[in-house]
């Protein structure tokens, strides 16, 4: 004799579980992400992954720069990282005056 299983609710039915209810504006406003909580919290949940880059301690800042075309084209020529070598050659600039 097969085991029945009791009907399933309807998907749009409301889903009720005191263990776990619905989280309200004032939960969402107090949550903290991962990388915030307590590292005793942190070990309850080994898969937990705080993801991202590191914060810098010197984070960048966008800027709309115009340069002529072959300038960027000698810096795209050398590959990835032209960005960071345009920010090098300027900083040189800036410390020899």
């Amino acid at each position: 004799m097969a085991f029945k299983h009791p009907p399933l609710p309807p998907d749009d039915a409301p889903f009720d579980d005191p263990d776990n209810p619905e989280w309200t504006e004032e939960d969402f406003a107090r949550a903290l992400p991962a990388s915030e909580l307590p590292p005793e919290i942190l070990a309850a949940f080994p898969n937990t992954k705080v993801r991202g880059r590191p914060k810098s301690e010197s984070p960048k800042v966008g800027a709309y720069l115009r340069l002529d075309a072959d300038v960027i084209e000698h810096f795209k020529a050398g590959g990835p990282g032209w960005q960071t070598r345009i920010n090098a050659e300027l900083r040189r600039a800036m410390i020899k005056g």
